[in-house]
């Protein structure tokens, strides 16, 4: 063996078992089930915050709200709402990337609010928050990369 060949397969060697090891590292990751994939998911509801009130079954009707950036700017469309413990707010995804988040400083007193969403970034990703505010008062939301250009919203839940 040459020393120009002997290097080649030691280098050719080195190359496969990181290939190899790379591999089996993915392969571990996207199986692994950890807690941060869980939370990327485009479909699950957004967990309730710290001292939430009890959980309302989703009981009522879906109502959805489009989230868009456009010409005309970046919306929820509708922008105000009115829903009933039990019902299902349904952000779907149009055009851009958007989250939702029912800021605590902006709802004073409220409690059971839902968590910040994880951001949709495919038209048709769907976040679905259930209804599980106390009624009688309009909560605040907003998208927060896009909250300074107008993307808020109201939910007023009735009884």
């Amino acid at each position: 063996m040459t020393p120009n060949t002997a290097f080649a397969d030691r280098f050719t060697t080195r190359l496969a078992r990181l290939g190899i090891g790379a591999a089996s590292l993915a392969v571990v990751a996207a199986c692994s089930g950890d807690s941060a994939s869980k939370q990327a998911q485009p479909n699950a509801p957004a967990a309730p915050s710290q001292g939430a009130a009890p959980s309302v079954a989703p009981t009522g009707k879906v109502i959805t709200i489009e989230m868009t950036t456009d010409e005309k700017g970046s919306s929820f469309s509708p922008r105000d709402v009115e829903a009933h413990p039990g019902d299902v707010l349904k952000f779907v995804l149009v055009t851009g990337v958007h989250n939702v988040h029912f800021l605590a400083d902006s709802n004073p007193g409220a409690v059971g609010l839902p968590a910040m969403s994880a951001f949709a970034q495919l038209p048709g990703q769907a976040i679905e928050i259930p209804v599980t505010f106390a009624p009688g008062r309009s909560y605040y939301y907003q998208c927060d990369p896009h909250a300074l250009l107008g993307m808020q919203g109201h939910v007023k839940v009735e009884n």
